[in-house]
C-alpha cells in the first residue's frame, strides 16, 4: 500500500530527531535530507538510462543499506554520495556533509550504529511511486522536515526555511495568474532553502523559470536539492553574497532583471556593507537613498526593486521598523512611495519565523503601475494566527483570508483598507499600519445609570444587530422595554441557551445553514476520485467552492467554515485521497498486517486483532463498517457491556459494605488487601458461621456473575470482529464509497458545521446572560442587601455578647 503523508512525516521526524543524539538539528539536517535524496533518486531513476538523475553502478541507496554494520560505513556513504554527485553535476550539493565526522556521528561502534540506523529509518520505504511534482509526498515531506529542523535549531540557525503559510501569502500576492508563461521569471536574492521560488513557481500553470541566490554553502545545497525533488532541476541557484556578489547579471554587466521577485532577507543585518561601498555601487541600487550602516533592510528592498523588470511585481518580508523607522530609512521610504513602487503592506503576526520573534510585515511591489498609483492597500493580519508549540502558525483561512482581500482590494473595518498617499504624506510618510487602521476590540463599557435603576441598555442590545437581522422575533422573545434606553431579559441566565435553540427561528437558521453544504457535497463528487488524481488540485478546487458556497450565509464566518474543511483535509482527508489515487477504491477492501521489528513495539495501534494477529484499516475504521452492517450485533454487546458494568458496580459496592475491618470479608483478604474471588473461594471451604458463610456465598456469587458477564461480552465482541474481518473483502466499490464518503468524510464535515452553527449561538446566549448577570441586581438593592445582612451580623454578635461601635 502507498506510503500516507502523515505517516511518512511523523515516522522520518520521530526516528531522525531520536538518533540525533546531542548534535544541532541544524547541522543534523544536512545529514537526513541528503538521505532522503539519496533514496528518492535511487527508488525513482535507478537503472533508467534517461532519467532526470542517473544513477551509476555503485552510487545507489541500495549501496549503502549495504554497508549497514560496516566498520568503514561513514568514509564509504561520502564515496557513493560522491560517486553520484560526479556523474550529476552535484559537487558541493548533494555532498556537503560528511558522514565521517566523528565530532557529530560518534567514534567507532557509535558512528556505526548511529549510520546503520540511520539509513535503515529510509530503507523501508518505497519512495518510487510518488511523483516528485507540484502534488509530490517527498519534496512536501524535505519541507516538514525543514520546518521541525528550523524549529529545534535555535534563534540563529534558523533562517534557512521560511514558514509555508507565509510563503504561499507572498507567491499569491505577486500577480502571477493563469496566463503567465512558463518562460517568465521569478527571483529571490536570499532564497533559502528556495520554499519561496517553490510556491510562487507552483501558481504558473507550467510553472516559471527559477533564479535564486543564497550565501551559506550547505542552505544553497538545500535549495538545489529542494529543487530537484520538486521536478524543478532546470532552476538556477548561485552560491554567494547577494548585496556585495550578486551573481545574476545581464550582458552589460549590469543586475539582471526578472518578471516576479520574493524574500525574506535576513531582518535587520548588521554586516550588510561587508565588501561593499554603497557610495560607489556600480549597479545604482541606492539612488534613492543609502541604509543605514548596521541595518540593511532596505538595501535587500533597494536591491529587489532594480532587480525587477520595469513591469516586474514582487514582495519582500521585512521587519515592521521598516514601516515607521527615521533618518535615513524614513528618506528611502518617502521616496519610494513618491515613485508609486510600493502596492500594498500586510502586516503579520508576532513570532512566525523561526530565526525571530518579533512581528514582519509583507511590502508588495508593483512597478508596472507605479506611475498611476494614488494609494496603498493595507492589511492589519495580525491578529489571525493558531498556536503552534512555542511559535505562531497561520492557519489555512488566515491566508485565503489575506490573499483575497488584497488580491480583490476589499475594505474591510478593522482588517484592510485603501490609504491614499495624500494621507500617507500628511503623516510624514510614516506607514505603520496601526495609524490607518483600528484593529483595536471595542471597549465594553458598563452603564452607570443601568447599575443604579437597573435594567440592560438598549445600545448593547443594538449592537447584536447581526443576530436580531436572521432572528428578529427572537430579541422580543428574550427583551422586553423597562424604560427608555433600556430593556429587561424575560429568560433567566441558565435558560437562555436552551431558549435560542428551541426558537423556531433559529430551527429555521440551522436548516438553511446547512443546505449549502448539500449543494457543495453534490457538486464535490468525492465518489469519481480516480487514480492518477491530483490531491492538490482537489483540494483547492473542493475548498474555493464551500468558500463560494457559505459568501452569502449569515453569522456564519465562510473562512470559519473553509478551515473546517482544511483541518479535516490535514488530520486524516488528505491521507485517504492519497491513497485512493495511488491505489484506487479498492483499496478500502485491505487491511494491513502490522509486524513490529524484533525488540521494538508496535508503531501503530491496531483497529482489528483476530486470532492475535494485528489488523490496521488505512480507509474504512471497523466501527463504520460495524454501524452500517452489524448495527443489530453492536447493540447486543453495547447490552452486554451494560450487563457487565451493572455487574460489576454491584460486586464493587457488595465488597466495600463487607470488607472493612470488621466486616464479614475481612477475612477473605488477600496479601494485596483485596478481595479476590480466589480468596473468597478458599475462605469459603473453611468458613463455619452460617452468617459468614452466607456473605462468602453472595460474594462469589457476584464475582460468578462479573466473569460471566464478562465472558459473554468476550465472544460478542470476537464474533463481530470476525464478521467485520470477513467483510473487509467482501465490499462492493460502491459500497466503498458509500462508506468513505457518506459515512466518513461527509458525516464528519456535517457534524463539524453543525458545531460551528451552534458555537455561533453559544456566542449569542453567553452575550445575553453577561449583560443579564452584570445588571441584574441595581446598586440600591445591592446596598439593602449589604444593610440587612450587616443588621443581621451585629445581631448576632450582640447576642454573644460582642458590641462595638464605629
Amino acid at each position: 500500500m502507498a506510503i500516507k503523508k502523515t505517516e511518512l512525516y511523523s515516522s522520518l521526524w520521530a526516528s531522525c530527531d531520536e538518533l540525533r543524539g546531542g548534535m544541532d538539528a541544524s547541522q543534523y539536517k544536512d545529514y537526513v535530507l541528503t538521505l532522503l535524496f539519496m533514496k528518492y533518486v535511487s527508488d525513482k531513476y535507478k537503472g533508467d538510462p534517461y532519467g532526470m538523475i542517473l544513477v551509476p553502478e555503485g552510487a545507489s541507496f541500495d549501496d549503502m543499506v549495504a554497508l549497514k554494520g560496516d566498520k568503514e560505513i561513514g568514509d564509504r556513504i561520502n564515496k557513493i554520495i560522491a560517486r553520484l554527485a560526479e556523474e550529476n553535476d552535484l559537487k558541493g550539493v548533494i555532498d556537503v556533509a560528511d558522514f565521517n565526522d566523528e565530532d557529530k556521528l560518534g567514534k567507532g561502534k557509535e558512528m556505526i550504529d548511529r549510520l546503520s540506523k540511520l539509513i535503515g529509518i529510509f530503507e523501508g520505504l518505497d519512495l518510487s511511486a510518488n511523483r516528485a511534482d507540484g502534488d509530490d509526498l517527498l519534496g512536501d515531506a524535505y519541507e516538514y522536515l525543514m520546518r521541525h529542523f528550523a524549529t529545534e535549531s535555535g534563534k540563529s540557525k534558523g533562517q534557512f526555511y521560511t514558514p509555508s503559510e507565509v510563503s504561499q501569502i507572498l507567491s499569491r500576492v505577486i500577480g502571477i495568474s493563469d496566463d503567465t508563461p512558463q518562460d517568465a521569471s521569478v527571483y529571490d536574492p536570499t532564497c533559502g532553502s528556495g520554499s519561496l521560488l517553490l510556491k510562487a513557481s507552483d501558481q504558473a500553470p507550467r510553472g516559471l523559470s527559477i533564479f535564486g541566490q543564497e550565501m551559506d554553502n550547505a542552505t544553497s545545497a538545500l535549495a538545489r536539492m529542494n529543487m530537484i525533488l520538486h521536478n524543478t532541476a532546470t532552476a538556477k541557484i548561485w552560491k554567494g553574497n547577494t548585496l556585495s556578489d550578486p551573481q545574476w547579471k545581464d550582458e552589460s554587466g549590469q543586475l539582471k532583471t526578472f518578471d516576479f521577485a520574493v524574500a525574506n532577507p535576513p531582518f535587520s543585518n548588521k554586516n550588510w556593507t561587508s565588501g561593499l561601498n554603497p557610495e560607489e555601487d556600480s549597479f545604482d541600487r541606492f539612488v534613492w537613498g543609502i541604509p543605514p550602516e548596521k541595518n540593511g533592510d532596505y538595501a535587500f528592498l533597494l536591491h529587489i526593486i532594480k532587480s525587477l523588470k520595469s513591469t516586474g511585481k514582487g514582495a519582500v518580508i521585512l521587519p515592521h521598523g521598516v514601516l515607521f523607522r527615521g533618518n535615513a530609512e524614513a528618506r528611502i521610504r518617502e521616496n519610494l512611495i513618491k515613485q508609486g513602487y510600493i502596492k500594498g503592506i500586510i502586516g503579520l503576526p508576532a513570532n512566525l519565523f523561526y530565526g525571530t520573534g518579533i512581528p514582519a510585515c509583507i511590502i508588495v511591489i508593483d512597478k508596472e503601475n507605479a506611475h498611476t498609483r494614488k494609494g496603498i492597500f493595507m492589511v492589519d493580519a495580525s491578529k489571525g494566527f493558531m498556536k503552534d508549540g512555542n511559535k505562531n502558525r497561520l492557519r489555512a483561512q488566515d491566508i485565503h483570508k489575506i490573499v483575497d482581500v488584497f488580491t480583490h482590494q476589499r475594505e474591510l473595518p478593522g482588517y484592510s483598507r485603501m490609504v491614499s498617499l495624500s494621507e500617507i504624506a500628511a503623516n510624514d510618510y510614516n506607514l505603520n499600519i496601526p495609524r490607518y487602521i483600528d484593529s483595536s476590540e471595542a471597549e465594553d463599557l458598563h452603564d452607570l445609570s443601568a447599575h443604579l435603576q437597573g435594567g440592560i441598555p438598549n445600545r448593547d442590545i443594538d449592537a447584536l444587530a447581526a443576530y436580531w437581522r436572521v432572528f428578529p422575533s427572537l430579541r422580543h422573545t428574550l427583551f422586553r422595554t423597562d424604560r427608555e434606553g433600556y430593556s429587561r431579559c424575560l429568560v433567566p441566565a441558565a435558560e437562555v441557551k436552551t431558549t435560542i435553540l428551541n426558537h423556531p427561528e433559529f430551527r429555521i437558521f440551522a436548516e438553511q445553514s446547512l443546505q449549502p453544504f448539500t449543494a457543495w457535497c453534490e457538486r464535490a463528487a468525492l465518489d469519481q476520485i480516480r487514480p492518477g488524481d491530483s490531491p492538490k488540485q482537489l483540494i483547492e478546487q473542493i475548498g474555493e467552492d464551500l468558500l463560494e458556497a457559505y459568501e452569502p450565509v449569515p453569522l456564519l464566518d465562510r473562512y470559519d467554515i473553509y478551515q473546517i474543511l482544511m483541518d479535516y483535509w490535514a488530520d486524516s482527508l488528505q491521507d485517504d485521497v492519497y491513497l485512493l489515487v495511488q491505489e484506487g477504491w479498492q483499496a478500502g477492501r485491505v487491511l494491513r498486517e502490522l509486524v513490529a521489528k524484533k525488540g521494538e513495539k508496535l508503531k501503530e495501534q491496531p483497529d482489528l486483532v483476530i486470532a492475535k494477529t494485528k489488523y490496521k484499516a488505512d480507509l474504512i475504521p471497523p466501527a463504520l463498517i460495524v454501524a452500517r452492517y452489524f448495527a443489530e450485533q453492536q447493540a447486543e454487546i453495547d447490552r452486554l457491556q451494560t450487563e457487565l458494568d451493572s455487574a460489576a458496580q454491584a460486586l464493587e459496592s457488595y465488597l466495600e459494605e463487607n470488607s472493612s475491618d470488621d466486616g464479614l470479608l475481612s477475612d477473605a483478604l488477600n496479601d494485596k488487601d483485596k478481595v479476590t474471588k480466589a480468596s473468597v473461594t478458599a475462605r469459603l471451604k473453611l468458613a463455619t458461621d452460617p452468617e459468614e458463610i452466607a456473605t462468602l456465598t453472595q460474594a462469589k456469587k457476584l464475582f460468578d456473575a462479573e466473569t460471566k458477564a464478562k465472558k459473554a461480552l468476550k465472544e460478542s465482541q470476537e464474533a463481530l470482529d470476525q464478521a467485520v474481518f470477513q467483510q473487509y473483502p467482501k465490499l462492493s466499490e460502491a459500497e466503498i464509497k458509500t462508506l468513505i464518503v457518506e459515512d466518513k468524510w461527509l458525516a464528519t464535515l456535517k457534524a463539524c458545521i453543525e458545531a460551528e452553527i451552534e458555537r455561533i449561538t453559544q456566542q449569542l446566549a453567553n452575550r445575553v446572560r453577561e449583560l443579564e448577570e452584570r445588571y441584574a441586581e441595581p446598586l440600591p438593592a445591592i446596598t439593602r442587601q449589604v444593610e440587612a445582612l450587616s443588621e443581621k451580623v451585629a445581631g448576632h454578635l450582640k447576642a454573644m455578647g460582642l458590641e462595638w461601635t464605629l
